[in-house]
């Protein structure tokens, strides 16, 4: 697939009863990047769950490029293009490296192994490696390479860099960049590291509370210190 576009108008969502999301709307698009920030409990992984399906929607639309899926399953949606790496990176602990990856595959040759491998060269050497025995990083590594196997056109990236050493999150924001100078995946990215995602992303979304409280581009964020420290809690950003 190719990168494409998405789209989410008016959306609502939550656990059950409980409504996390209030009328959220944006757009990203197609073969851009865009960072959601905001302070922990704001609805960052919430959102990206919900665009995934894993939520319970109230209303709203999500449309990734042509195709409206906010009535899709999650499999479906996945079918239709979108990857999702959450923040538990849900590994199979008990199967190789080699053997997670084949699950992302999908209908693709094994030869498509490779990509994975070129991207991380650790996997290649753990390919033998149960997933149990992986470090953080590897694990995040797998976790990503195996979404990409399935050439999502937006991939949604959610604290990829969680207590990872400082050496493994630049090696996985070189290749997050590789991934999206290729123009073949539109990247949504939550990141609690501020400089590193304003560093990655061209466009910033920041929750507060479940909505929308400022929505434009990185370089537009940069200027406005007032508002990296109001809604990020973070001084010293801005250029």
């Amino acid at each position: 697939m190719t990168a494409t576009s998405l789209d989410v108008k008016g959306l609502n969502a939550g656990y059950g009863p409980t409504r996390i999301l209030e009328d959220i709307s944006f757009s990203v698009p197609s073969g851009s990047r865009m960072a959601v920030l905001g302070r922990n409990g704001m609805g960052k992984t919430t959102l990206f769950a919900t665009l995934a399906g894993q939520t319970r929607r109230y209303v709203g639309s999500i449309r990734l490029g042509d195709a409206n899926i906010e009535a899709l399953e999650s499999s479906a949606r996945a079918l239709k293009g979108l990857g999702y790496v959450p923040q538990a990176r849900c590994i199979f602990p008990s199967l190789t490296v080699e053997e997670n990856l084949f699950v992302g595959l999908k209908s693709r040759p094994q030869s498509a192994l490779e990509e994975s491998y070129d991207m991380f060269p650790r996997l290649r050497e753990r390919r033998k490696n149960l997933g149990s025995q992986l470090s953080g990083g590897e694990q995040q590594m797998l976790s990503t390479a195996r979404s990409i196997l399935g050439k999502p056109s937006v991939l949604l990236l959610d604290e990829p860099l969680e207590g990872l050493a400082p050496v493994i999150c630049e090696e996985l924001m070189a290749a997050f960049a590789r991934l999206a100078s290729s123009g073949e995946m539109t990247i949504l990215l939550v990141e609690q590291r501020i400089q590193s995602a304003l560093d990655f992303a061209e466009h910033v979304l920041i929750l507060e509370r479940g909505r929308v409280a400022w929505h434009g581009t990185s370089a537009e964020l940069r200027q406005q210190g007032d508002t990296i420290e109001r809604l990020l809690g973070v001084s010293g950003l801005a250029h």
